[in-house]
C-alpha cells in the first residue's frame, strides 16, 4: 500500500433541489485506510453528499473519482461492485429475514463471488456457515439465538451491527457510515468503536457522517465540516474544533 495514497478524491460537487442549493462546490480527498470524518448542523448536507458519491442521486456537477477513475453519476450497483459500501440512517434490514439470512444477498453478489476469500471458498451450501462467521466478527454472539432471530425484533444496537455487516459482507475497500452512532446507548456506542479500529485494521477506509462528536473524535482522523452545503473547514478534529466558524455553524449551539 502507497503511504498517502487517496482512494477517493470529490471535486466541486454541487447539487440543487428545484431552487435549493443543498451543495456547492464541495471538494475533499480520503486516503487509503484512514477514518475520515463529516459534520454540521442538520440540514448542512451530509447525507446530500454520500448519496452523490454511492450513486442515489445524481449530482448537478462535480467529480467523483474512485482509485483514479471516474465514478461520478453510475448506478448504486455499480459503485457496490467496485467496493463502495453504504450504511443507511434509517436502518434498511429484511425485517421479515433472520439476522444471517440478510447477508445472503450480499454474499451472492458479483462483487463477493469474484473476490472470495470468506471461510469455506464461497461455496453455495457455506453461506450460511459465513454469514454468522461475519455477524459473530461484528459483536453477534455466535452460541445464542441472536443470529437467528428475525431482523424486526432486534434491538437498534445489533440492527446498527447487522447493517455493517452487510457492508461487509461484500469486502468493499470503503465504507460510508451514516449516524452509525445514533440512537444508541452509550454502552452499546462503547462496543461499537473497538469494530470501526478493527475495520479499518483490516484495510478498510471508513468515512463516517455523524451527530456523536466525542465519539467519532475518538476514531477519526480528520473530519470535514459542511454547513449549508458547503465546506468551512478541514483538519485534525483538535483544530476543527477550534475554528471560528465551525462554533459559530454548529458546535456553539449543539456543543461537544
Amino acid at each position: 500500500m502507497i503511504e498517502d495514497e487517496v482512494i477517493l478524491s470529490v471535486k466541486n460537487i454541487s447539487k440543487t433541489f428545484g431552487g435549493l442549493k443543498a451543495l456547492m462546490d464541495v471538494s475533499f480527498d480520503v486516503k487509503r485506510g484512514e477514518v475520515f470524518g463529516i459534520i454540521g448542523p442538520n440540514g448542512s448536507g451530509k447525507t446530500t453528499l454520500i448519496n452523490c458519491i454511492t450513486g442515489f442521486v445524481k449530482p448537478g456537477s462535480g467529480h467523483v473519482i474512485f482509485k483514479g477513475r471516474e465514478i461520478t453519476g453510475w448506478k448504486p450497483h455499480r459503485i457496490a461492485h467496485i467496493g463502495i459500501a453504504r450504511t443507511f440512517q434509517i436502518m434498511r434490514p429484511y425485517y421479515s429475514l433472520p439476522a444471517y439470512k440478510n447477508l445472503i444477498i450480499p454474499l451472492w453478489s458479483p462483487r463477493a463471488k469474484k473476490i472470495g476469500g470468506w471461510r469455506g471458498g464461497g461455496r453455495h451450501g457455506d453461506r450460511d456457515t459465513v454469514a454468522v462467521d461475519i455477524l459473530e466478527e461484528i459483536g453477534f454472539e455466535r452460541d445464542s439465538r441472536v443470529p437467528y432471530k428475525i431482523a424486526s425484533t432486534l434491538p437498534t444496537g445489533y440492527q446498527k451491527r447487522l447493517e455493517l455487516a452487510r457492508c461487509i459482507a461484500i469486502r468493499p475497500e470503503i465504507i460510508f457510515c451514516d449516524e452509525v452512532f445514533s440512537g444508541l446507548s452509550m454502552s452499546e456506542i462503547a462496543g461499537m468503536l473497538p469494530l470501526i479500529e478493527k475495520m479499518k485494521m483490516d484495510g478498510m477506509t471508513i468515512i463516517m457522517v455523524e451527530h456523536r462528536l466525542r465519539e467519532l473524535f475518538r476514531v477519526a482522523e480528520r473530519v470535514m465540516v459542511l454547513n449549508f452545503g458547503e465546506k468551512i473547514a478541514e483538519g485534525r478534529p483538535d483544530t476543527v474544533i477550534e475554528d471560528k466558524r465551525v462554533k459559530e455553524a454548529y458546535l456553539g449551539s449543539e456543543g461537544v
